[in-house]
């Protein structure tokens, strides 16, 4: 990949509001050239959507943690990501190699909520949960260099 379209997705996974012109004046191109090039990263899937940051704890939902799972019966269909797709509380859903079949990240408001939503998950998929409880998080979704 080209050094500018590298400095062009940095800058974007900073602030994905950045105008064509901020982008410009931090790459030396021009607002046109910045433009044709973030259509390009686009169109060739480099750049997948624009999102927003959200604090969870404002939410009310403060408390983050890991749910490692893996199938009771691992001759059953591997469709844990279907069955568990409708609950709201998982952000995220990662296929993983060892022994757990998937990494969820999940986002509750109380450890009795961690507690529910733990009953759910086993009884939607049929699987066996381990759970990592996230105490701070120095930093996440860092942007590339």
């Amino acid at each position: 990949m080209e050094e500018t379209d590298r400095k062009i997705l940095t800058l974007l996974a900073a602030d994905g509001r950045m105008s064509y012109t901020d982008l410009g004046k931090s790459t030396g191109l021009s607002t046109s050239a910045v433009h044709q090039r973030v259509k390009r990263l686009e169109s060739r899937g480099l750049i997948k959507g624009y999102g927003a940051t959200i604090d969870h704890e404002q939410i009310g939902r403060p408390l983050t943690a890991f749910i490692s799972i893996r199938p009771i019966d691992p001759s059953e269909p591997d469709d844990s990501p279907q069955r568990l797709r409708e609950i709201v509380e998982i952000e995220s859903c990662w296929s993983v190699a060892g022994e757990e079949s998937y990494i969820l990240k999940i986002r509750v408001a109380t450890p009795s909520d961690l507690e529910d939503l733990l009953a759910r998950i086993r009884a939607a998929a049929n699987v066996s949960t381990r759970t990592t409880i996230v105490l701070s998080t120095p930093y996440e979704n860092r942007p590339v260099t």
